[in-house]
């Protein structure tokens, strides 16, 4: 009932807009903590039909600190990232359900403190309207929390989803639920040993958790609806390098099967020793359609964080921020998604400037190597006195910062090494055609040249056809980034990480160059993350996930994953689940780091763009989260749509 009442947006009534009033002549600190303190007071207790984990937003609006001028003189004199706001961080959870606010407060500042006592005011309204109503249960477990430490499993829920809560009402985003099964699980372990709960009912109150954090998702920043980095990571090796998967990984992959909806988002730590029972578990869900869970490697991140200078036990607790990106939890604060540079964009460059008076290929993979580092010279140079509105309670609900690495997106790794082999193949070793033909097919978006687009696109080697000529390009091309970064330091001390992921900018930075060699044509865009061209014919999954294997991810740990679209004929029973688990499991063995996997339906995706009031709840992967699918603008859509889907 309840989730047919969220679905149906009847919550949605209980919403209103405020305006709120500032200090113009106050800091900064000042009109956050006022701006949070007027926020928790006007805000509504409501209590929703049967649910146990409470708090809703019931103020639509967050009302901005600052006015259009005052930004435009803040951004004159700082780098402002995004929207200014902290986002993409994973707070100190653990410590602060096991200890309570209260004893946070003792080392908060006089900010920190008082959006202490703005959320603990707020929890004590809920508690009385609970009375009110006659919830005794919900009564009975706000008259400890998140004063003092949570004692039981839903103590320990409530006790997240305040905090969380309370992040996205500060303006934080992309706040993520870290490694929940980890410091949420000793409370379930307690009360099931006790008697308190049997695993069923345990998952009854685990899906009315699961269900809080689609609450207020609609209100929450993003570049889609959708985009909200309400990621929760689940197994992994603990701090003890002993394998973290437990009963509540387990209900977790179970609750979110169950429920079918896009948050909280889903992502499992394995490595080469994950039995392939979890692959199994991994694999139903997948088979829901809702695009995760999404798969990070225990041996080559930790390994590569480590490589970076994150200490090993850090490393080994790590989370994903929104999307992939590597993060840890309560002591970093890294800026995961800072920039981004574009791999085609380098080689259509050096094609146009420096091909005509290329001798050789390796002149010209010299070339194509200096333009990487003039672009990452670019983007690190743009990146100075890197300012955030301060964000009171975020920085009470963290522990002592360690961390404050940047990471820098390579997107179109694909388009890039097919081109690149195209021009070795065809310009330097068959002589098949010159440069000067080369350069007017792809100025003219090949109605020069015509032959050449049927050549380029579909008969020549392409990255996913496990073609070790084409896939040792992208070797070299991931190498030369992280060779870019190495040794930068930023503005904040901090280093600089080359990743796979792509973001929104499969698209944004496809829209900056022409045609490429490889047979893409103007306006198309690149393969999202870390995966072949849309256009590329593989043999297979089997083909795609060895060329994507093959790289020195250790060296580019900022993350981004290889993304492989399924029919979701493919999960029809229990020997293709397996098959599906099987080749996860290869992924892992080979030294992939990061996948994710889709269960698509091309006819309904179609039938969705026609009549969206049929599929409302129709979920798709995007980049690195899910959304309902019509609630995509088209280009999304359309991208969604033309992925290749593969069977095995």
């Amino acid at each position: 009932m309840l989730r047919e009442y969220l679905l149906k947006g009847e919550h949605h009534r209980y919403r209103r807009e405020i305006s709120l009033s500032f200090d113009p002549l106050s800091p900064p600190e000042e009109r956050m903590c006022s701006r949070f303190e007027q926020l928790c007071a006007a805000e509504t207790p409501v209590l929703l039909p049967e649910e146990k984990i409470c708090f809703i937003r019931t103020i639509q609006n967050i009302p901005d600190i600052f006015n259009e001028a005052e930004w435009v003189q803040i951004r004159e004199k700082h780098f402002i990232h995004e929207l200014g706001y902290h986002s993409n961080l994973s707070v100190d959870y653990e410590g602060l359900i096991r200890d309570g606010l209260l004893a946070r407060r003792k080392s908060a500042d006089c900010y920190g403190r008082r959006a202490i006592d703005s959320i603990i005011g707020l929890s004590d309204r809920y508690r009385e309207e609970a009375l009110r109503q006659g919830r005794q249960d919900i009564a009975d477990v706000l008259m400890r929390i998140p004063r003092y430490g949570a004692q039981s499993f839903r103590e320990a829920l409530q006790f997240f989803r305040i905090l969380h809560f309370a992040l996205w009402l500060e303006g934080n985003y992309h706040n993520t639920a870290g490694r929940f099964d980890q410091y949420i699980y000793p409370y379930l372990k307690k009360d099931i040993e006790q008697g308190l709960y049997t695993e069923q009912s345990a998952l009854e109150l685990l899906e009315d958790f699961f269900l809080s954090f689609n609450k207020d998702s609609d209100l929450y920043a993003g570049v889609q609806q959708g985009d909200n980095g309400q990621s929760m990571v689940l197994g992994g090796i603990d701090k003890d390098g002993n394998d973290g998967f437990n009963l509540l990984s387990r209900l977790c992959l179970r609750a979110s099967g169950n429920l079918r909806l896009i948050d909280p988002k889903i992502n499992l730590r394995v490595s080469k020793n994950t039995p392939l029972e979890v692959f199994e578990l991994g694999s139903e869900l997948t088979r829901a359609g809702l695009g995760f869970p999404q798969y990070s490697n225990d041996d080559v991140v930790i390994k590569g964080l480590t490589k970076l200078g994150y200490d090993p036990q850090d490393a080994r607790n790590y989370v994903v921020a929104a999307c992939w990106e590597f993060i840890i939890p309560a002591v970093g604060e890294d800026v995961a998604n800072i920039g981004a540079l574009s791999f085609p964009r380098a080689v259509d460059r050096c094609l146009h400037r420096d091909l005509p008076g290329c001798g050789s290929f390796g002149q010209f993979m010299q070339a194509v190597k200096e333009e990487i580092e003039r672009q990452c010279d670019e983007i690190c140079g743009r990146i100075h006195d890197l300012w955030f509105v301060p964000s009171p309670f975020l920085k009470a609900c963290m522990g002592k910062i360690k961390y404050h690495n940047f990471g820098i997106h390579g997107t179109g790794i694909a388009t890039a090494a097919d081109s690149l082999y195209a021009i070795q193949k065809y310009i330097f070793e068959e002589k098949r055609f010159s440069k000067k033909t080369l350069l007017e097919a792809v100025d003219s978006d090949f109605e020069k040249h015509e032959e050449l687009l049927p050549l380029l696109r579909y008969e020549t080697p392409k990255m996913g056809m496990d073609c070790d000529d084409v896939d040792s390009l992208s070797v070299l091309l991931l190498d030369w980034f992280a060779d870019s970064l190495q040794g930068r330091r930023n503005c904040l001390g901090g280093c600089f990480r080359a990743g796979t992921g792509s973001a929104m900018y499969y698209l944004w930075h496809a829209g900056e160059i022409g045609a490429s060699p490889d047979g893409r044509r103007r306006g198309e865009p690149f393969g999202t993350n870390f995966s072949p061209s849309l256009f590329a014919r593989t043999d297979g999954p089997v083909s795609v996930v060895r060329s994507f294997t093959k790289q020195h991810f250790t060296r580019a740990i900022n993350g981004g994953p290889l993304t492989l679209e399924f029919h979701h004929s493919m999960f029809s029973d229990s020997g293709c689940i397996r098959k599906v688990a099987l080749l996860v499991q290869q992924f892992i063995a080979l030294g992939g780091h990061q996948l994710q996997l889709n269960a698509v339906n091309l006819e309904q995706m179609r039938d969705a763009q026609l009549h969206p009031e049929k599929h409302r709840q129709l979920v798709v992967r995007i980049w690195g989260w899910s959304a309902y699918f019509v609630e995509l603008d088209k280009e999304y859509q359309d991208h969604v749509m033309r992925r290749q889907e593969y069977a095995l």
